[in-house]
């Protein structure tokens, strides 16, 4: 491997115009795919093998018209406090207010009329309409959201209090100040790191090269393949943070190799062929993590994570061929300044400076065994409000207390109720109309009598009257355990009346899928772990040539994430420090929460642990004892690891500033286990344990040896070069000294 990649980058650094010109036109030809691109991203929400799934379909199915999928939402009207929403004038005004949101657009269908239709709640003070388009959500222009905005705002001009819900309603914008914060974050840490702005760019140019193929190359395809519109932005968040890794691998592992008096070009080809190396297997790793989640069976999220890991292959193609390319057009500026200057004009020899990096792995090599125990009780005290972990989908609840739609949330549950916001929608089916308007008078009957239930609609059967909808209203709120308890209570009657008449019962509804999301997603993380961590240990153990190492760091990765989850629980879900986050309600954490950060978390995890240890190996397959291995691998790479374990927390921090709840979450849970895993894991008991295990931390049984091929990705044959050889491609220029790196 090392030597293929050594070939490759001399290739590139060569005929580096080549390389940019490829590039270039393949950035060209999937812009120009993607902009030939017709329709949006599709935004469905499918969960199969669930009963709330099959429900859904049969509702499709059987009750086409009123399973459109046309926009909707939910105008609130409340009366001024002390007055009635039925009075003549506060009627006056609603009517007024809904009339003008009926002729505000002609893609509304339907505005309905609460008085009508009895929707107004039991003390009179609130009703609420529902507004049904004939146009999908994504369809919707700015002169239709404006509609609902105006009308809204002059029932409030009349003294009403309005708000409204619903997927018709704009969705707030969402800039890019996080994503800004975080290059603009990564551009200091990288100029502070190798004190160069062109070394400091170069990992900036080629991340942005990478994120943009891979994410108009999804554009292209999404309209084909019917992508989730989540799934760019998953994929451009891990092409920038890997993408930004693995180019300031290769430049930092250029300079050292330049420091050792190696000439450009050469210097070029062998940082390719030894951190190029670890570059493909980080990258391995990270594809084995997302394509595994597939094993989840959601189609959503198998196309998240195979958009994503094709997103990381490209950062790996560009990584080990743009950027030796873009190392020779910039020649001597990617040593900064200082360097060129101290290697035209030798200072006299002095003592290596000694770095906060030095003096720490000394600390942790003298007290192997405290350090090691300290880190590990640590995460383990962390980790323990996991236990208490649940989760959910976020709701209009946990939406930002200043918006409309959290507003319409809080008076629906203050006037009728907090199940009202989680209606539950039992089906009833049977071949025979006559057995399914039996049953459904059964399960009417039965339904109402559990304690957990405000109220029962009565049954809605379509035309051929052997289909029947249930609107069922719990007591207790969407996101509780009595309502998950409820939808329990509910199946188990369906089963039994089923077994008894042949008529199939249903539950389905966003409440219903939000508990068999988070039902199908806690039975998945256990396997999936299985998958992800057994396949990254076996790519490891071809990489380390050893068992202990790739063990210690997969039992290192679950103590992290396990960590990282605690604190989310600790401030998401309990409140500690929320005010320090700018959380304004707790609730559970979000289902998809802890496989998506385990997928991302484990690929940078494999990144640091690949980084830092191949010079670990590399030192001790080229002679150095286990200690000094240690040693020296670590003050090698501990910096770059530093650098990009700090950008990684820099750009998921920027998302906790968020409104969202959800982001909120997303990016603290991300941005903490990152500072876990670097420094708590990789920093302190990666080496702490490696010194304990000694030289049997770098050993392998012989069956396994003789049956493994040999990767190379120490650059070992790199390193037996010919003395004629090695002397052609030296520098002849007084050169610095690795220890001023």
């Amino acid at each position: 491997m090392a030597t293929f990649l050594h070939r490759i980058g001399r290739f590139a650094f060569r005929r580096r115009w080549l390389v940019v010109l490829l590039w270039a036109v393949v950035l060209g030809a999937v812009g120009a795919g993607a902009a030939g691109t017709s329709g949006s991203a599709d935004s469905s929400f499918t969960l199969p093998g669930t009963e709330s799934q099959r429900a859904f379909d049969l509702l499709g199915e059987k009750f086409p018209a009123a399973n459109a999928e046309g926009a909707s939402a939910r105008v609130v009207l409340r009366a001024p406090d002390g007055e009635r929403i039925g009075s003549a004038e506060n009627k006056a005004a609603a009517e007024a207010a809904l009339t003008d949101l009926r002729n505000s657009s002609s893609r509304i269908g339907r505005v309905s009329d609460p008085f009508a239709t009895k929707a107004v709640s039991a003390d009179g003070t609130t009703a609420y309409a529902q507004v049904n388009y004939t146009d999908a959500a994504a369809d919707l222009t700015d002169a239709d959201h404006t509609g609902i905005d105006d009308a809204l705002d002059a029932g409030r001009d009349e003294g009403l209090t309005v708000e409204a819900s619903g997927d018709a309603l704009a969705a707030p914008e969402g800039g890019h100040s996080a994503e800004a914060i975080g290059f603009a974050l990564a551009a200091v840490i990288m100029v502070m790191t190798f004190g160069s702005l062109i070394a400091a760019g170069l990992p900036l140019i080629t991340a942005l090269v990478g994120v943009g193929v891979s994410t108009t190359a999804i554009t292209a395809v999404s309209a084909i393949f019917d992508l989730n519109s989540n799934t760019s932005a998953l994929a451009s968040m891990l092409g920038i943070a890997v993408g930004i890794d693995y180019a300031l691998f290769i430049v930092s592992r250029y300079r050292s190799e330049r420091a050792d008096g190696y000439d450009a070009k050469e210097a070029a080809a062998r940082a390719n062929g030894t951190a190029g190396s670890a570059v493909v297997f980080a990258g391995v790793t990270v594809v084995i993590a997302l394509a595994g989640l597939a094993v989840v069976n959601l189609p959503m999220l198998t196309a998240m994570g195979l958009a994503a890991a094709g997103a990381v292959v490209v950062s790996v193609l560009v990584a080990v061929t743009l950027v030796p390319a873009l190392l020779g057009f910039a020649g001597e500026r990617v040593l900064g300044k200082a360097r060129r200057k101290s290697a035209r004009t030798p200072a006299p020899a002095a003592a290596p400076r000694v770095t906060a990096g030095n003096r720490w792995i000394a600390f942790v090599l003298r007290r192997p065994v405290k350090v090691l125990m300290f880190a590990v009780v640590a995460l383990g005290v962390v980790a323990l409000p996991a236990t208490q972990l649940k989760l959910g989908l976020p709701d209009d609840g946990s939406k930002p207390a200043s918006s409309t739609q959290r507003k319409a949330y809080d008076i629906l549950a203050d006037s009728f109720g907090p199940g009202f916001n989680g209606p539950l929608t039992l089906t009833v089916d049977d071949r025979s109309p006559g057995t399914a308007r039996s049953t459904a008078a059964g399960m009417s009957k039965a339904v109402a009598g559990l304690p957990d239930v405000a109220s029962v609609s009565p049954a809605a059967f379509n035309e051929a009257g052997d289909t029947a909808i249930i609107t069922v209203i719990p007591r207790s709120g969407p996101s509780s355990d009595a309502t998950k308890e409820l939808v329990g209570e509910i199946r188990s009657l369906a089963a039994d009346t089923g077994s008894s008449t042949g008529a199939r019962s249903m539950v389905t509804g966003s409440t219903a899928l939000n508990i068999d999301v988070s039902d199908k997603f806690s039975a998945a993380i256990l396997p999936y772990l299985a998958l992800v961590v057994g396949l990254a240990v076996l790519v490891l153990i071809l990489v380390f040539r050893s068992v202990m190492v790739p063990v210690k760091a997969a039992l290192g990765f679950l103590l992290s994430v396990l960590a990282a989850l605690g604190a989310l629980v600790a401030v998401f879900q309990w409140g500690w420090l929320k005010d320090l986050v700018g959380l304004e309600q707790t609730g559970p954490i979000m289902s998809l929460m802890p496989i998506l950060m385990v997928g991302i978390v484990f690929g940078l995890a494999m990144d640091y642990q690949v980084f830092l240890v191949t010079r670990m190996r590399e030192a001790y397959v080229h002679g150095a004892d286990a200690r000094t291995a240690i040693e020296t691998g670590f003050k090698h790479s501990s910096k770059v690891v530093t650098a990009a374990a700090l950008i990684m927390i820099s750009v998921f921090a920027g998302f906790v500033g968020g409104d969202d709840a959800m982001i909120k979450s997303l990016g603290f849970g991300l941005a903490i286990a990152v500072a876990f895993d670097a420094f708590v894991v990789r920093m302190t008991i990666v080496p702490a344990a490696l010194a304990l295990l000694g030289r049997r931390a770098w050993s392998l049984p012989g069956w396994i040896d003789r049956i493994l091929p040999n990767v190379d990705i120490e650059g070992e044959k790199l390193a037996r070069r010919a003395p004629d050889e090695e002397h052609q491609i030296r520098d002849t220029t007084p050169q610095y000294t690795t220890s001023q790196y």
